[in-house]
């Protein structure tokens, strides 16, 4: 019940600016907001492609190590077994 309070006077309270009297809007500000926004978005793909590019790249490296280095073969024996039977 105590929210529903809350909630009708918040409610109650943006009806009342709503119906207010609107401040001036700056001139310009649409085209200056559509500018802002069409940045943002050319930064945030540009950020996103060079994080896939990255990790393409640091993928492709470790392929290449893996290749040279074969991690999953055991090391070879530092000591020759003796050998016996011949």
């Amino acid at each position: 019940m105590i929210r529903d309070r809350g909630q009708d006077r918040k409610a109650a309270e943006v009806r009342r600016m709503l119906e207010g009297p609107h401040p001036p809007v700056p001139a310009g500000l649409a085209d200056r907001a559509a500018r802002r926004g069409a940045r943002l978005l050319r930064v945030r793909r540009g950020v996103r492609r060079t994080a896939w590019w990255l990790a393409g790249t640091v993928f492709a490296a470790f392929l290449v190590w893996a290749g040279v280095e074969q991690p999953w073969l055991p090391e070879p024996a530092e000591v020759t077994p003796p050998l016996e039977g011949w």
